[in-house]
C-alpha cells in the first residue's frame, strides 16, 4: 500500500503589523529596561541633545547671554572670514594639534616597546611611565612652569650648563607653542598602554618567521610592528586631534587670558577664543557659531583621516 505524502503546511503568517505588538511581560520589561536607563536618558537629553539644539539656534542670532536673542540670520558666520583673531586661533590650533598628535604617537610607540621589554623590572617601569598621565592637568601645567622658567627652571640651567641659550620658553612667539606640544607628550603614558596592547596582540609566530629569513630589528619594527599596529594608530590619531582642538587649560594657567594668547597672540587657540567671545565679552551668538564651524571642520578632517586611513590601515586578516 502506497504511502501517500503529506502535504507540506506553511505556518501561520503572522497578521500584519503583529511584530510591533508586545505582550504584557515585554511592555513591562521595556519599561523596567528604561526606568534603569533612564538617568542616561536624562543626561543625554539635557546636557548634549538640547545644548546642540539651542547653541545652533542661536548662532544665527545676536545675543549676550541676557534678554531676548535677535536674529540676524548668517551675519555670525560671514563675520569669521573677517575676523583676524579667528584665523590667528584657528591656525594656531591647527599647528599645535599638527604637531602634538603625531609626536605624541610616536613617543606612546617608543614608551610601549620600552613597557614590552622582557626585564623583571618592567611592571616598575609601566608604572613610572603611567604616573605622569594621571596628573591633574592644572597641577602639570603648574610643575611645568617652574621646570621651564627663565630664571629658576632646571631645563634652563641644564641649558646655561652645556652651553645653549637661555630660552624664554613662554615669554618668546618661536618657542611657545612647542613649549605646550612638549607638555602635552606627559600624557603619553596613558596611550601608551593602549599600544602596549596592540603589541601583545601581534602573533610571535610572525617575529620568528622573520627572523629566520635573516630580518634586523628595524627590518621587524618597520615591516610587522607598525603594520600589524596601524588600527591602534589611527584611533590615537582621531582622539588626538578630537583632544588637540579643545586645548584650553593649559593655556589659560601658562599664559593667563589677559590678554588672551600671549605672546603676541601665538598661544591664542580656538576654545580659549570661544570662550572670550562668549563669557568676556558677552557675545554668546557668535561664540555658538564658532562652536559649530570647529564641528564641522572636526568632523571634515575625522572624515578625510578615515578616507585616507583606507591605504595605510590593515586589519587583521586583511
Amino acid at each position: 500500500m502506497a504511502v501517500q505524502p503529506v502535504p507540506f503546511e506553511q505556518p501561520n503568517s503572522l497578521p500584519t503589523g503583529s511584530r510591533w505588538r508586545m505582550t504584557k511581560r515585554e511592555r513591562k520589561n521595556l519599561l523596567t529596561g528604561l526606568l534603569f536607563i533612564s538617568p542616561w536618558i536624562v543626561g543625554f537629553l539635557a546636557f548634549l541633545v538640547y545644548p546642540m539644539y539651542y547653541t545652533i539656534k542661536i548662532s544665527f542670532t545676536r545675543y549676550s547671554g541676557f534678554g531676548v536673542p535677535t536674529n540676524i540670520g548668517f551675519a555670525n558666520y560671514e563675520r569669521m572670514f573677517n575676523d583676524d583673531l579667528f584665523w590667528t586661533a584657528l591656525y594656531s590650533t591647527f599647528y599645535y594639534t599638527g604637531l602634538a598628535v603625531p609626536i605624541g604617537a610616536a613617543v606612546a610607540m617608543g614608551l610601549a616597546l620600552a613597557m614590552n621589554a622582557p626585564l623583571p623590572e618592567v611592571p616598575i617601569y609601566r608604572a613610572i611611565l603611567y604616573l605622569p598621565s594621571i596628573l591633574p592637568l592644572f597641577a602639570l601645567s603648574f610643575v611645568y612652569v617652574a621646570l621651564l622658567s627663565p630664571t629658576l627652571g632646571i631645563v634652563n640651567r641644564a641649558l646655561i650648563n652645556i652651553g645653549l641659550p637661555n630660552i624664554n620658553w613662554f615669554g618668546d612667539p618661536t618657542y611657545a607653542k612647542i613649549a605646550l606640544v612638549a607638555l602635552a607628550q606627559f600624557g603619553a603614558g596613558q596611550v601608551a598602554l593602549i599600544f602596549l596592547a596592540g603589541l601583545k596582540g601581534i602573533p610571535s609566530s610572525l617575529y620568528e618567521a622573520a627572523m629566520l629569513d635573516g630580518a634586523g630589528v628595524w627590518r621587524k619594527f618597520w615591516n610587522i610592528t607598525v603594520p600589524m599596529m596601524t588600527p591602534i594608530i589611527l584611533y590615537d590619531l582621531i582622539l588626538g586631534i578630537s583632544l588637540g582642538v579643545q586645548i584650553f587649560t593649559q593655556i589659560v594657567i601658562i599664559f593667563g587670558n589677559d590678554p588672551p594668547g600671549n605672546p603676541a597672540n601665538s598661544t591664542l587657540s580656538y576654545v580659549l577664543y570661544l570662550y572670550n567671545n562668549g563669557f568676556r565679552y558677552s557675545q554668546m551668538g557668535y561664540a555658538a557659531a564658532l562652536a559649530w564651524m570647529m564641528f564641522l571642520l572636526t568632523m571634515i578632517l575625522a572624515a578625510v583621516i578615515f578616507k585616507w586611513s583606507k591605504r595605510w590601515v590593515h586589519y587583521e586578516g586583511s
